[in-house]
């Protein structure tokens, strides 16, 4: 995943005798940098998680979790990889102007959609009960008699449009201005979403998703320069970026940190699960959850701090993978509870509705 880095690429210069010297952020700007990062992470990671366990139990078709395997999950690197090396090709040979451009829209259209589906329960708990919410659904069907099947089946509201705007508005603003603010709204939009919607099957899956991308972003920032290359070119909301030289130069800064989504949707969707396994133990706490989410904290930190020590990008899931796996099964060990954690599984929304099915014509019989 893309890893914790300075921007330097984006930093500003100012002009010295003829001679252009990089502008050097102040220890102030430094710090509410990498402050406003940990903050931004720590946000879709912490409401994300809870809202994932509601959407476990959903039956509304928008709000059902995709559920990764381990052969999903041993596969994943692999793709990623490729998918990396492949960008990264694409930068040297073709235009970075063009491709960006390609970027955009396809980003503009999905954030859109993310930011959207993350404003809805604002928009529910504002929006006046006295204003008409009317009712919508597009419907795109194929066949017809018997043979009809359903394609698209979406249902919307007013309410829905409302956020649909808006959100439409920020993506015009991105696309128009690739401003840092409207791209970490969109990062939100996508990292929120990723935590909620994406859910592991089980801890040991957990563990084979993490160990393995571990392994890929190692790799890919101390073995070759092509993660910080790709990340510093490609122009699209996939980091959460924040200026050094914002009390120097207000929303105009350009001097800037960043921290790619996979480092926060990654861990995320692990401390999810733990967070839906504390609650399957029905003990009323959530200790796994919070010790998880400690351990990222920790895990980031000491990112950050090794970068600035040192200077030089470094790959976060190096930090955040063996803490936000460490400590929770370090205190399931201590617990006697690392059996009951590794036995913990999660049915995909098919194989739980089918399981549903069964149980009721069994009471009918």
């Amino acid at each position: 995943m893309a890893d914790v880095e300075q921007d330097a690429a984006a930093n500003g210069s100012d002009a010295v005798n003829g001679t252009a010297g990089r502008f050097v952020s102040s220890a102030e700007g430094t710090a509410l940098a990498y402050g406003s990062l940990l903050l931004m992470a720590l946000l879709p990671i912490f409401f994300g998680a809870l809202k994932s366990v509601g959407c476990s139990k959903s039956k509304n078709p928008s709000d059902m979790p995709e559920t990764i395997t381990s052969r999903d999950a041993a596969r994943f690197p692999i793709i990623a990889s490729c998918t990396l090396f492949g960008l990264y090709l694409f930068f040297k040979i073709f235009s970075q102007e063009y491709i960006n451009l390609l970027l955009s829209m396809y980003f503009f259209v999905l954030g859109i959609l993310a930011l959207s589906h993350t404003m809805s329960p604002f928009m529910y708990r504002v929006f006046p009960d006295n204003l008409p919410n009317k009712q919508y659904q597009l419907l795109f069907t194929q066949g017809s008699g018997e043979s009809k099947e359903e394609i698209v089946n979406y249902e919307f509201d007013t309410k829905d449009l409302i956020c649909l705007g808006i959100s439409s508005v920020v993506g015009v603003w991105y696309v128009l201005k690739k401003h840092w603010i409207a791209n970490n709204l969109f990062g939100l939009a996508f990292a929120l979403n990723g935590v909620e919607l994406l859910h592991l099957n089980n801890v040991s899956t957990g563990c084979i998703l993490l160990g393995g991308l571990f392994v890929y972003d190692v790799f890919w920032v101390f073995g070759t320069n092509v993660m910080v290359t790709v990340a510093k070119s490609f122009e699209a909301p996939i980091k959460l970026v924040f200026p050094q030289d914002l009390l120097e130069k207000g929303l105009d800064a350009s001097n800037f940190a960043m921290l790619g989504l996979g480092d926060i949707v990654i861990p995320g969707i692990f401390i999810a699960l733990l967070l839906r396994f504390d609650v399957s133990l029905k003990k009323n706490t959530r200790t796994y959850f919070y010790t998880s989410f400690l351990a990222y904290i920790f895990g980031l930190g000491l990112t950050i701090f090794v970068m600035h020590t040192f200077k030089h990008a470094q790959p976060a899931l190096l930090y955040l993978v063996p803490a936000c796996v460490g400590f929770p099964v370090l205190l399931a060990l201590f617990k006697g509870e690392l059996t009951e954690m590794f036995r913990y599984e999660e049915s995909s929304p098919e194989e739980a509705s089918s399981k549903e099915e069964i149980t009721e014509s069994d009471k009918d019989k």
